[in-house]
């Protein structure tokens, strides 16, 4: 069967792509710009955008099942075309549905999904371990970690453990009508992420200790908005309980134990030395 795979070069996106390939599942993969995703061979790449419903006439047809994303790759804003992403599914075909949730609250387009009474699983990931990303430069440049809230505890997910149980519902029974909470197998403070960072690559690195009105004040340098700042500052001071609480949930739907940090740190290593 065909799986259509949405933000196929995106964190999750793209591992999901390889591990359906390595399966020997046929993959179609969209990407607003095919020439330029670099994709692995054997995926069949098209033209798209889930929040431009004119964008998708075409790409469902002879799929049976995909994955889909409740929110904008671009901005992160919620999909608000969900009724009909799912109406164009469910005419071409389509019997299962993963949806990567980008927030709390039920979207509209997981509410179309179960309304239109396909074979849906969402999938709820806590923090990326991606996110370490932003702390790159400042530990290629710097040796040096700023950060603020230092008792905050992230039970942070690799994405490809994400990846690998979206593969894991769209290829076998036993998944429809179930959330997922998707957690990596440790809760980490930021001065524990900076220590195995630094073991990792071999190098000390400092964590730097931020002020709250420090931190919200490099948010709004960097262009977010008052609503992502109070979202922020709300995970980070009265996180719900799924963001620091270590789940059994990618071992059980997969069979093999959630990656740990150190794991994704030792494939990004380039990204803090080069």
């Amino acid at each position: 069967m065909t799986i259509l795979v949405a933000g196929a070069t995106g964190n999750v996106g793209r591992p999901l792509v390889e591990q359906l390939l390595a399966a020997g599942h046929p993959v179609r993969a969209l990407t607003r710009n095919p020439q330029k995703a670099n994709l692995p061979a054997g995926a069949q790449a098209v033209a798209g955008n889930l929040a431009e419903t004119e964008s998708l006439a075409e790409v469902f047809s002879g799929v049976t099942a995909a994955h889909l994303i409740s929110f904008n790759g671009e901005d992160f804003s919620e999909l608000t075309n969900g009724t009909e992403i799912v109406e164009l599914a469910r005419k071409a075909g389509v019997r299962k549905v993963t949806v990567l949730k980008g927030d709390l609250s039920k979207s509209p387009l997981e509410e179309a999904v179960e309304a239109a009474g396909l074979e849906w699983t969402h999938l709820s990931p806590v923090e990326f371990m991606s996110n370490a990303l932003e702390w790159a430069e400042s530990v290629r440049t710097e040796g040096v970690v700023r950060e603020g809230f230092p008792e905050s505890r992230s039970a942070m997910v690799h994405e490809a453990d994400i990846a690998s149980v979206a593969m894991t519902a769209l290829t076998a029974d036993g998944h429809a009508g179930k959330e997922y909470w998707l957690t990596g197998p440790q809760a980490l403070t930021p001065a524990e992420k900076v220590r195995i960072i630094g073991e990792v690559i071999g190098r000390e690195v400092r964590y730097v200790e931020l002020s709250q009105d420090e931190v919200v004040a490099d948010w709004r340098n960097s262009g977010y908005a008052d609503g992502d700042i109070e979202f922020f500052l709300m995970m980070r001071t009265n996180p719900p309980e799924a963001g620091y609480t270590v789940l059994p949930t990618v071992e059980e739907v997969t069979g093999k134990p959630a990656r740990a940090f150190a794991q994704w740190v030792e494939e990004n290593a380039a990204a803090f030395t080069a």
